[in-house]
């Protein structure tokens, strides 16, 4: 049900030979929101995302999701539960189509790998709902060019079409915005809150003012423990974390 604990930390903490990235984070984020982890540079949320979607095994600490301790197992089989991270299983290959690398990511969804000997019908089925897929993201109209060649935002949109085509219960998308200009994050914002309908998504984001309009809760990382939480106005006026930025206009 909305609102209950989908994903959960406790005294999440990673060192690396004896500096500490991530102190003691308990985290909980509530099935059916979006859930943004900021924090200024050198603020340890890449490392606690890395943590989160077990590309990193924490120092100690416990990760649960759904009520099951996840925190020794795989990034594959997390994957599997229905916990995926963007860029992560999705990476494009850059010089097939639009089209070919949504197929392709339905294709590993339904473990059937790679069918390219199969009947034209088959990969016709994985044809069609691969777009409606690229609809979803609006890229419709980019079906057939090589990925290698979309503008930057529009590969972002190809990532996260290609992530949705695993058909995840929870997202995790890492600087979905990162490098963009004003028109492409707004049109990334309004995807990621387009489909997250059915879905919870927790993403790393740098800039507070990124999520203003789009997350339901942010945790504010600083030096690898959790300075602030709450709605965006809450944590906007926060005066630790407008101390955390230090005037750079992100807060």
């Amino acid at each position: 049900m909305r609102g209950e604990t989908i994903l959960e930390t406790e005294d999440l903490t990673k060192e690396f030979a004896g500096f500490v990235a991530v102190s003691g984070v308990n985290l909980r984020v509530a099935r059916g929101t979006i859930h943004a982890l900021i924090g200024p540079n050198g603020a340890g949320k890449t490392t606690c995302f890395n943590l989160l979607s077990k590309f990193l095994t924490p120092t100690r600490g416990k990760i649960t999701y759904k009520g099951e301790d996840i925190t020794t197992l795989a990034p594959a089989d997390v994957a599997r539960l229905g916990l995926v991270r963007s860029f992560q299983i999705s990476a494009v290959f850059p010089h097939l189509s639009v089209l070919e690398n949504v197929r392709i990511a339905l294709q590993r969804k339904r473990g059937t790998s790679f069918d390219f000997w199969h009947s034209r019908n088959i990969l016709n089925e994985y044809n069609d709902r691969a777009r409606e897929l690229l609809n979803d993201v609006g890229l419709s109209s980019f079906a057939d060019w090589i990925a290698v060649e979309l503008p930057y935002g529009r590969k972002r949109a190809l990532e996260i079409a290609t992530t949705l085509a695993l058909d995840p219960e929870m997202m995790l998308l890492d600087e979905p915005m990162a490098g963009m200009g004003h028109e492409d994050i707004d049109r990334i914002a309004a995807l990621i809150k387009r489909v997250s309908a059915n879905r919870t998504v927790l993403m790393v984001e740098h800039n507070l003012s990124v999520v203003a309009n789009l997350s339901d809760t942010i945790t504010v990382l600083t030096r690898g423990r959790v300075l602030a939480e709450g709605n965006y106005e809450t944590v906007s006026k926060n005066p630790d974390v407008r101390e955390a930025y230090m005037g750079t206009g992100h807060a």
